[in-house]
């Protein structure tokens, strides 16, 4: 049977059918296309009200970042840093005041310390004293973060607080200005005093030199205890970030009743993931203190670990990650350094013991400072403690950060999905097809990226760094190259 052939007529309808479904696909598209376009140009503009603070809403908006950093940014323009420290500006520095007129806590409007406020002294503990160890030169966060002005002086969030202020706001609900200390090198007291006007000269304790962080809480405790030998100390690291600050505080003030009991307490706090860049606790039995109901031994420290075995660790349940967070009786600490650490110990002892007289002080540095062993405090007292069953913990629920490079800086800056972070100014970053990583525009000139993703691109006046985040971890190997190379003065 043959086939009749098809009526013209029919085929032009039929091709007339398909140009009309083609042409409303093509409208359909267009107007898909200036939608996401709309959608972009908006997201771009609230982006920019978001960081510029002049988006006007409520606390309900939270940033964009890690477990361990979600916080409200304030709606207020007046609450917005308009310069960065970092740039060609410095952190402007609150006006001087005498102790008389400095209240028990002033909380910084900047920080997360505005969304949770403590009346009056209703937090202070009797007896405890902060000490704030602020050394390290940051160099995983070099060009950003230099020797001469590393990253606890830096405002890594735009907040208007650089890290140690931010550590000092933190803190003063437990304790006073008068109770407060800092460790740190010459080099750095001139811009801790700036930044930190409240803080008593007395009670800035200037290192010759880097000892690592066992002399420098050794030197505090065996200042703190002739003043004052019932004094309980914390020992917080200045360049670490945090948020939730009523459970940190609560935490603190549990490690305080427990170091009562003669135990060197840390903190423990919650993995959100399998981090190999932390060290790991190990928690053993409750110690079933009324005060202190958390409160557990630590049965093991562990030093960091590689990813199959830090996932075996969060599997358990029973590891924490350490925060380097002490707190202990100061003459317990020193009973424990003379035991383990008797020459570090004694070298302490003899500066501590003329450190009232400048002059004598002086001599004894001099003398004794540079012989002191370089060591961690977790090395030198906590891992033979905790084998004897004299280190506790509590276990924290607050967030923490140590900010060890710019991969994690960046989950802390918000950005728009899949666009880089930036820190800075964002007229000066141009992206297209750019997705991840995050933009320091410190030199002031414009930078553009074209389909390049998870970059790190830090731009100073004197420097270019570009790196992954994936190998951000790595920076501190170009630090040593350029000291090697002869580059010394951008270091």
């Amino acid at each position: 049977m043959s086939s009749s052939p098809m009526d013209p007529v029919s085929v032009h309808s039929m091709f007339q059918q398909i140009m009309q479904a083609v042409e409303k696909s093509r409208d359909e598209i267009a107007d898909l296309k200036q939608e996401c376009t709309e959608l972009r140009v908006a997201n771009a503009n609230l982006e920019r009200q978001i960081r510029d603070g002049t988006y006007q809403h409520s606390y309900s908006f939270i940033r964009n970042g890690t477990p361990g950093f979600m916080t409200p940014s304030p709606p207020s323009p007046q609450l917005r840093a308009k310069f960065s420290p970092f740039l060609t500006h410095t952190i402007p520095t609150l006006a001087a005041q005498s102790p008389a007129e400095l209240p028990l806590y002033k909380p910084s409007p900047l920080g997360d310390n505005a969304l949770t406020t403590f009346q009056g002294d209703s937090r202070d503990i009797s007896g405890f004293y902060v000490v704030i160890p602020a050394g390290g030169a940051g160099t995983r966060l070099w060009p950003l973060s230099r020797e001469g002005y590393p990253k606890f002086l830096l405002d890594l969030t735009l907040k208007g607080r650089s890290l140690i202020q931010a550590t000092w706001d933190r803190l003063i609900p437990l304790s006073t200005p008068a109770r407060t200390t800092i460790v740190a090198g010459a080099s750095h007291v001139k811009s801790i005093h700036e930044q930190l006007p409240e803080l008593s000269p007395h009670n800035l304790f200037c290192e010759p030199g880097p000892k690592d962080s066992m002399a420098a809480i050794g030197l505090a405790a065996a200042l703190i205890a002739k003043r004052d030998p019932d004094a309980v100390i914390g020992s917080f690291a200045a360049d670490h970030m945090i948020s939730g600050d009523d459970a940190f505080l609560s935490a603190v003030a549990e490690a305080v009743e427990v170091a009562k009991k003669d135990y060197l307490v840390t903190i423990g706090i919650a993995p959100s993931h399998p981090s190999t860049g932390f060290g790991y606790i190990k928690l053993g039995e409750k110690l079933t203190l009324s005060d202190a109901p958390n409160a557990r031994l630590v049965l093991d420290f562990k030093e960091k670990p590689d990813a199959r075995t830090a996932a075996s660790y969060i599997a358990t349940g029973t590891y924490r990650w350490n925060a380097g967070m002490f707190v202990t009786k100061a003459t317990f600490l020193l009973q424990l350094l003379k035991e383990y650490k008797p020459a570090l110990y004694d070298g302490l002892e003899r500066i501590a013991a003329v450190w009232d007289d400048e002059a004598a002080r002086q001599l004894v540095l001099n003398e004794v400072w540079h012989a002191l062993e370089k060591i961690p405090i977790d090395n030198a007292v906590a891992e033979p403690a905790a084998a004897q069953g004299r280190v506790a913990v509590v276990p924290a629920t607050f967030g923490w950060d140590d900010v060890g490079d710019f991969s994690s800086l960046a989950d802390l800056i918000p950005a728009e999905a899949n666009q880089p972070r930036v820190l800075g100014d964002g007229n000066l970053v141009l992206t297209e097809q750019v997705a991840g990583g995050i933009v320091v525009p410190g030199s002031g000139r414009l930078i553009a990226c074209l389909g390049v993703d998870d970059l790190v691109i830090v731009d100073m006046p004197d420097t270019l760094l570009v790196t992954t985040r994936a190998r951000s971890q790595e920076v501190k190997r170009l630090v040593k190259k350029c000291a090697e190379a002869g580059w010394k003065q951008l270091l």
